[in-house]
């Protein structure tokens, strides 16, 4: 199935987003059932087909909706505005996370460490870090991940496709929020702002790191000696120290080890003269 240039469906042995084969309505027929087609559309949805496409960019998706939020990455359109400030989004779910800002509420609250936060799913993700829930399982390959955004950027390995594109020098993602960070190198803009003091940041990771500045937080806990941190790439190297995986290799000798840093130290033994 193919589509035009604004990321509409061509009908193409469909009617109306449905499989005519599948769903068995009649195409020609200008009374259709709604039900059917609805009912059409779901098992089109359960069977893992994606018949919208960007005809920018060959993204693929199951619903038209999600097609739609996509194409505004191409358009750069934000729909979706502040009323107390001149912050706009592309997303509903974005423009509610921005609105917490202004009331400050955060009413989600982790039981095991009092983190707080302003969305359910934010929540959910951040008690993977004390279950180790991994319930994206790809079924290429045996990886598995906490979160879905992780899981999209590992199946763009399979397929490689990058569906999220710049429009201003043509760089391309498999992830949504890479191409967010991505164009504020061509805006210079620092949108996520802190309520405490006067910095603000291009991107969210860093604003969270320095919010714990003011909040002493620390939500990744090491389950095998209790060490915390403010993020989790900097749980992920400390892991290493149990796990005794030394995946930094220096290139000129048979060293070694589990983090980058100490890489980087080592490398001047072979470059610094003596």
């Amino acid at each position: 199935m193919e589509t035009t240039g604004h990321g509409s469906p061509i009908e193409q042995n469909w009617c109306s987003g449905s499989p005519t084969e599948d769903s068995h309505v009649d195409c020609d027929s200008k009374t259709s059932n709604a039900g059917d087609q609805a009912a059409a559309q779901v098992n089109l949805d359960n069977a893992g087909e994606k018949p919208y496409m960007c005809g920018k960019c060959g993204y693929r998706a199951t619903l038209k909706s999600t097609l739609s939020q996509h194409m505004r990455t191409h358009t750069g359109e934000k729909p979706y505005k502040c009323d107390q400030c001149s912050y706009s989004s592309a997303q509903q779910s974005s423009l509610n996370l921005h609105l917490s800002k202004h009331s400050g509420e955060k009413p989600y609250i982790c039981g095991e460490c009092g983190y707080r936060t302003a969305m359910r799913s934010n929540l959910s993700q951040h008690m993977r870090t004390h279950t180790g829930v991994k319930p994206y399982k790809c079924d290429r390959c045996d990886y598995s991940a906490a979160h879905k955004t992780t899981f999209n950027q590992h199946l763009a390995k399979h397929t490689g496709q990058k569906p999220y594109m710049c429009g201003e020098c043509g760089y391309r993602t498999a992830s949504r929020s890479h191409l967010s960070r991505h164009i504020s190198i061509h805006t210079g803009e620092k949108p996520y702002k802190c309520d405490l003091c006067d910095y603000s940041a291009a991107q969210k990771s860093d604003l969270v790191v320095h919010l714990s500045k003011h909040t002493g937080e620390k939500p990744y806990i090491c389950g095998e000696c209790g060490y915390r941190t403010t993020q989790k790439v900097t749980l992920s190297r400390h892991m290493r120290a149990h796990t005794s995986e030394k995946t930094y290799k220096c290139d000129q000798c048979s060293y070694s080890t589990a983090s980058k840093s100490i890489l980087t130290q080592h490398m001047k033994i072979h470059t610094e003269a003596p």
